[in-house]
């Protein structure tokens, strides 16, 4: 991936674009199945929200293959792998306060996730 010049910044930011990458990277997991969210503490950038570390859900979709930003806000390349929709029950977030009709949806990939 090429680095963005700070003279394009504003013209890439007008157009927007996407992280999505032509790759052919096999699925690790397909909607229905049930994962759970890996319990990491990396001491940068992750998109792996903290509620969620140590929590099981399931796929709802796979969103293709993209730019793991994990590793490329660290300057570790672009390693491309699958995105997923993984929805997660309030209770199993919250505990049994949660709301038993209510779930959050996170976008999380391949590396953010391990069978449950």
């Amino acid at each position: 991936m090429a680095r963005l010049e700070a003279r394009r910044v504003e013209a890439v930011l007008r157009k927007g674009s996407s992280a999505r990458v032509d790759a052919a990277v096999p699925a690790r997991f397909r909607a229905g199945d049930r994962v759970c969210a890996r319990n990491i503490h990396p001491a940068g950038h992750t998109r792996l929200p903290r509620y969620a570390r140590g929590r099981q859900g399931t796929i709802t979709q796979d969103h293709g293959v993209f730019i793991f930003p994990d590793a490329h806000a660290h300057g570790a390349g672009a390693r491309p792998q699958h995105c997923y929709s993984v929805r997660f029950s309030a209770r199993e977030l919250w505990g049994p306060q949660g709301d038993t009709r209510s779930a959050v949806y996170i976008d999380l990939w391949d590396d953010h996730l391990e069978p449950a």
